[in-house]
Formats: C-alpha cells, structure tokens, sequence
C-alpha cells in the first residue's frame, strides 16, 4: 500500500511539474549537480564541483545537490545545499537553477528550457556496448522495465537531444559516443576525466589518510576488487550480484600482507553477508560509496567488465580481469568495443585460483598497461576540472 501510494504521489508530482515548470524563472547563478540519480556525492560531478569552489569566478553562484535520503544517510556538502532527489523542491530547483550537472542518463519526463545549460558528465570510458551500439534480436528486453530495444534507443534519444555539452575522457570515447548516443561532434568536449584530477593530484599522505579512515593497516598490501552488475540478475527492487568469488581462498593465496577491499557497482541493491572469519582480511564498501579513494589505496586492482579500470589505469599499477561468465557475457549481453584478448592493460582469468596465486607472485605484464595509459589517458594531467569549467562557464 506503501508503495502505491508513493507512485501515485510521485506520477502527481511529474504532471504538476510539467504544467509549471516554465513560469518559473531562472537563475543565472544557480548549478544543480545529480550524480547516479541521486545516490550520492560522487563521481564528475563532485570533481567539478569541488573545482568551482576554489574558484574565485563562482564566489556568487549557488550551488545545489539532489541526493536522495540525504537527511536519512546524514549527508552535508560544505558550500552547498542538499535537496531530496524527487521531491517538491527537486522539480523547482530543476526549473529554477541555469546549469545541470549529471552524469547519468535522466528520464524522459524531465524538462529543459532553452536558456538552461546541460553538461552531461557520463560515468566512464565504456568496454561494454552502449545505447545504439548494442546490436540484438528484436525480441530483446532491457533493464529491470523490460523494454524493447527501441524503446532503450529513444530513452537515450529523448537525453541526448537536451545535452549541452558533453564530456569525453579521451580520442576513443569521442569515436564511441558518436555512434552510441547519436550525439554530434561540436557538443563533445575531449577534456580528460575531472574525478581522475583527484588520482594524479593526490599525494602518499592522502592515501594513508584513507587507509585510516577505513581502518587498513598501512603496511597491507590492498587488492581492490570492484565487479559491475549484470543485465540479466535483477529483482522487483533493483540489480543484484551473485558473488563468485571465494574470499576464504582469497585470503589464503594471497597471504597475510594482503588485504580485499569489495567495492560493488553502484546499482547493486544486495549487501553480501560478514564472514566472521575474514575480518580484519576484507573490507566491504556499500555499492553507492565514490570509488576514487579505493583507488589511491589499492595496489592492485581485480574486476571484470566494469569500466573502473580505465580510470585505475591512470595510476599505472597492475589490473587482473577475473572473467568467470565471459563466453555468457560476450554472447548474451551486450558485447565489447575492444579486443579484450589483445587490448586489456591486463590477463583475463576464468579461474580465480590461478589469477590469485599470479597475484601473490607479482606476476604481471607492465608493457600492456603502458601501451593503454599512452592511448587512453593522453588528457590525465589533474586540470580536467578546469578545463570542462572554462567550456562550459564561458560567460
């Protein structure tokens, strides 16, 4: 009954939206910053952000974050002041504020003026196929809606068609997101990452500080493992993650001078369950935490198809790629943009055992993180922020 009646104020809330969002004026010095619709204060838009507070140019400007149950999860922004994310007020302020700046696609019912400025961020250099990209049967469905394909290619359709601008890490994702979002090439703007400023800026202190905060011995060795979700594993309630990885062997291979931080994809609802016998040996980090520390602490990074390698990529430290469903992924899914066997800045692993124990070994080919880094990351100099700020800001 719950849930119904939260549809039907919410369907409520969208139609009164839609009849009044354009008698409200805007606000010429007013950003609205959303990051994974609302999950939190994370990812590109917390880099710009954090960027435009040190800068003098914005001393007038207010500053704005949808998050949602942020008075529940406690969450407070220095600078800044934080909204429901679909709320009464979420509508007003997407009416009201000049900028919006997300990084995620939003739905179709959201509305902009022509006077407001739309910086779409996106979320990360993609393996996976994208939007257009993705070629299937006609009778293939999409997310946890079920929608048809054409359905999925107009949603990104309805987006793209309000972006402004937006952003491209690198040369390779310029090519990509032409084809995938049907996007032209005048409104991408090639800057690097902004939440990589962090990875080249960040110093041994910062890491250590981390490491504290998360209560990581210093002398530990960290693997970070961060999978992504799967189309295909999902329930009435959102994306779910079937673990397929044994921590208890994990800590045996590895060793007592390691430690595994699991960090799961942002989407993934399911929390996994303490194993009493694994503290102190592994670090569980909730799903809608921002990522970019776990970077700067982990010696090695372990994931699948997820995109954080490209990122991780900037630090230049090894990257395993344990791949255990790759023939059901590659086939079923959704497909890759690159040659994963020849082109990864890493070995592909079915079998955890043997990439635990190369792990353990050290074993690890530098030559093909190199050759990436050199491709991927030619923008990655720590001024992505600024850059993307003089575009988009030019008045």
């Amino acid at each position: 009954m719950m849930r119904l009646i939260k549809k039907i104020v919410g369907s409520l809330i969208r139609i009164g939206y839609r009849c009044i969002y354009r008698i409200i004026p805007v606000d010429p010095n007013m950003v609205l910053f959303i990051s994974f619709h609302g999950r939190g204060y994370s990812d590109n838009p917390r880099a710009i952000y954090e960027a435009m507070r040190q800068d003098e140019r914005f001393r007038d400007h207010t500053f704005l974050w949808a998050i949602k149950h942020h008075k529940k999860k406690g969450i407070t922004i220095e600078g800044a002041r934080v909204i429901e994310y679909i709320s009464f007020s979420y509508f007003f302020y997407l009416s009201r504020a000049k900028y919006w700046i997300f990084n995620c696609k939003m739905p179709d019912y959201i509305r902009k003026k022509d006077e407001q400025i739309y910086l779409q961020t996106w979320h990360g250099t993609p393996l996976k196929r994208l939007a257009h990209d993705i070629h299937v049967a006609e009778d293939t469905t999409f997310y946890r809606s079920r929608m048809s394909a054409e359905e999925m290619y107009r949603s990104y359709d309805v987006d793209v068609a309000r972006y402004n601008y937006m952003i491209s890490p690198n040369r390779f994702c310029t090519e990509v997101f032409q084809s995938a979002f049907q996007i032209d090439r005048d409104r991408l703007i090639e800057t690097g990452y902004p939440r990589n400023d962090r990875l080249v800026n960040a110093t041994a202190e910062d890491a250590a500080q981390i490491r504290r905060q998360l209560g990581i011995p210093q002398d530990k060795k960290v693997v970070l493992y961060a999978p992504t979700w799967r189309d295909d594993q999902y329930v009435a309630k959102g994306y779910t993650f079937h673990l397929e990885a044994d921590f208890r062997k994990w800590k045996r291979l590895l060793g007592e001078d390691h430690v595994v931080v699991f960090k799961p994809h942002y989407l993934i609802i399911n929390e996994q369950a303490d194993d009493p016998q694994l503290e102190g040996f592994l670090y569980s980090i909730g799903a809608d935490q921002d990522i970019s520390s776990l970077y700067l602490i982990a010696d090695v990074l372990v994931t699948d198809y997820s995109s954080v390698f490209y990122d991780y990529s900037v630090l230049k430290r090894p990257i395993y790629f344990y791949m255990y469903d790759i023939e059901s992924y590659r086939e079923e899914l959704r497909g890759f943009y690159i040659d994963i066997y020849k082109d990864l800045p890493g070995k592909i692993y079915e079998e955890e055992e043997a990439m635990l124990k190369d792990i353990a070994a050290g074993i690890y080919d530098e030559a093909r993180l190199e050759e990436f880094h050199a491709y991927f990351n030619e923008h990655e100099d720590g001024q992505a922020s600024k850059r993307v700020i003089d575009i988009v800001f030019k008045e």
